[in-house]
Parts: structure tokens; sequence; C-alpha cells
């Protein structure tokens, strides 16, 4: 039996990694105005923040169509048996219903979705996870029992610099954002029942960044873990700080990666923080 690793763009794994781990992608999508990019393909991290700053209003964000969905199943179905398709949380997406719905339809082969409940690189935790022992030639029952134990110790703990883009984006009402921006306080926010939501008010950066750490410390116990410091361009602070993490905790396998436009649309540039689960 072969199978095939899907996800979707938010898990912001770069092209030559997906290529790596034979990792199939569907983008999801970024809209300004009347204009629809597909993140990853049409439209770079880059580009998307250096848009932000001419706009006045944030971008929406779109699902997959279950249509590209369909058709890549349907393109799998070619040289695979089955797929196990991996995508960001139901709370926040309806990308994993559409990957539901368009296995329901595709014929010729069958489609395994997973819910990650998170995004961003800890949900490609989750797919260099299925892809390695994929390879393996592992059952999907092993892949999916595997991805289960992972989601028990998965931890997210991230920051939003700018409260605006919670404000606007529905998550902070204007009297939170006016006095939150007052305080200069920086959220730290978590995803609890497949949501972002706000786990601890913080003021300043700094001390936000650290009780992320202490909130890593209390967690790990001395385990062995695989974790990332994501960041929403603010890679030199990102890479200072897996540099920290790395010297104090040997037992942890750090890599830095980002929060790209759809997600970036929610937190806005600047935001910080961390994942990581017990190996």
């Amino acid at each position: 039996m072969t199978i095939a690793i899907v996800t979707d763009s938010t898990a912001y794994l770069p092209k030559e990694v997906r290529e790596e781990h034979n990792i199939y992608m569907v983008p999801l999508n970024v809209i300004f105005g009347s204009e629809s990019y597909q993140e990853e393909l049409e439209l770079t991290t880059d580009q998307f923040y250096e848009e932000i700053k001419k706009r006045d209003q944030l971008p929406k964000t779109s699902q997959p169509a279950i249509g590209n969905l369909l058709e890549m199943y349907e393109k799998l179905a070619e040289d695979y048996d089955e797929v196990i398709s991996i995508h960001l949380s139901s709370g926040i997406s309806g990308t994993f219903q559409s990957a539901v719905s368009a296995g329901n339809m595709v014929d010729g082969i069958k489609v395994h979705a997973f819910d990650t409940e998170i995004s961003a690189m800890a949900q490609g935790f989750y797919v260099l996870e299925a892809a390695k022992m994929a390879k393996q030639g592992k059952t999907v029952s092993e892949i999916i029992t595997r991805l289960e134990e992972i989601k028990e110790s998965m931890k997210v703990y991230f920051m939003a610099d700018d409260l605006s883009h919670l404000h606007r984006g529905g998550r902070l009402n204007a009297a939170q954002l006016l006095v939150g921006s007052m305080l200069k306080i920086k959220p730290l926010l978590s995803f609890v029942d497949k949501k972002i939501v706000p786990f601890e008010k913080i003021r300043t950066r700094k001390k936000a960044i650290k009780r992320i750490l202490e909130l890593f410390d209390e967690d790990i116990n001395g385990s062995q873990v695989k974790a990332t410091v994501i960041h929403s361009q603010r890679e030199e602070e990102a890479c200072a700080l897996k540099a920290e993490i790395e010297a104090k905790y040997p037992n942890a396998e750090v890599v830095v990666s980002h929060f790209g436009p759809v997600i970036g649309t929610h937190l806005g540039e600047g935001s910080i923080g961390m994942a990581w689960y017990k190996k």
C-alpha cells in the first residue's frame, strides 16, 4: 500500500522540504480587495507584509476550494492507494472539512483527513512525521496513531505584537484594544478547543518571551523534544532565541519557522512564539 502525504500552505514548510519528503501541498488564499492570491505560490511572506503596509484594511483569507482538493486527490490516485491529508485547525478554517468532503467524492483512493487542531510549523511537525513514517512503509493506522500521540504533548504559545490585527480579526473588542495598547500589553495566545484564544496578559515583549520559555521549561521536564520558534518578520530575534534554547536544553531539537500570510493576517508583523512536542 502506497501512502501520499498532503497538507496545506499554513504548515509553512519550505518548497525544498516538501520536495525532499515527497509532501503535496494545497494553498489557502489571501484576498486583497478583489484580488485573490494563493499563499506560498502567488504571494510570498515578504510580499504579503509589504502589501499590508500599503493598505488601510486587512486582507481576508479563504480555504482551498473543494474542487482544488478533489483535483489533487484524483491525480494522486494514479500513483497511490491512500492519502493522509493533514490540515490546520478546523476551529479557524474550513480546510479540514473540505478535505473530508473531497475525500468522500474521489474514486480510486482512500483519503484520511487529519485535524491538527493548530497551525504553522506545529502543523508542519505532524506532516514531517507522517512523511517519514510513510517512507518507512508504515500503515495508515500506524501513522494516524503516532499523530494522535504527538497531539497529546503538543504545546503552542505565541505573542501578538500589534493588537490591531486581533481587533480587526474580531478577537479583541475596541475597549480591549484601547486598554491593551495603552498598557503595552502583549497577550500570550494559544490553541484551546481548536481556536486561538488569549492565554495570559503580559506587559512588554521581553516578559512575554520570558513567559513562553518558562512554560517550555515547566512542560518538557527533561524530556527529548522537537521545538520550533515561529516569527513574523523577526528572523534575527527568532534565531537568537533558538540558540538560547539549544544552549540551555541539549534535549531539545529546535528549528526556526515563520507565520506566513494567512496566519499573519490574524497575528500581524512582529509576532513570535514557540511550539513543541515530546519525541
